[in-house]
């Protein structure tokens, strides 16, 4: 029955969604597995460098760092996710994005283990998000892209956060 529903064909609403979710994502991992997030979010990739910690933020941020003379603060993704640890490596970087908050633009850095590539990934090739409950959030996932025998997990950079957590960052980058 689990087969029958998978390959279940979409309805109206979930295929013009999926539709509009097609385009250019930029793919990067964490661990094992390889997520997306729209490339008109993002500003730029940089390598990793100094961080500031900030005390009093929450376990996943960071910290801030000085981008060309703007104080901008810094996510680790894993440990937002309640992944497990890791060390930075070579191949650790940050992903500049533009979050859309309640009144402004927030620019913030998202520490990810490795960057892949920018994919183009149609809408029939995403998937809805998938329903775990109630006790399990997925309101940050865009939807889940196939691509050959690849699972991308597409993500909303603009529900990674919580409100509360946008403006927890906004304060740490201003104090």
């Amino acid at each position: 029955m689990a087969n029958a529903l998978a390959e279940a064909p979409m309805t109206g609403g979930a295929l013009a969604r999926s539709l509009d979710r097609a385009g250019q994502y930029l793919t990067f991992s964490l661990g094992p597995e390889v997520y997306g997030i729209e490339i008109l979010k993002v500003q730029e990739i940089i390598g990793m460098m100094p961080v500031t910690k900030v005390p009093r933020t929450p376990e996943f941020v960071r910290g801030v760092i000085n981008l060309r003379g703007k104080v901008i603060p810094v996510i680790e993704l894993r440990t937002k996710f309640e992944m497990e640890g890791r060390e930075d490596t070579d191949k650790t970087c940050i992903i500049v994005v533009q979050v859309a908050s309640a009144s402004q633009n927030i620019t913030m850095g998202i520490i990810v283990d490795e960057v892949a590539e920018v994919m183009a990934i149609g809408g029939g090739q995403i998937e809805p998000a998938p329903q775990f409950g109630a006790g399990v959030q997925t309101e940050f996932i865009l939807g889940i892209g196939k691509v050959g025998a690849k699972v991308v997990i597409l993500l909303d950079v603009d529900k990674v956060l919580s409100w509360d957590e946008l403006a927890t960052l906004d304060e740490s980058a201003q104090a």
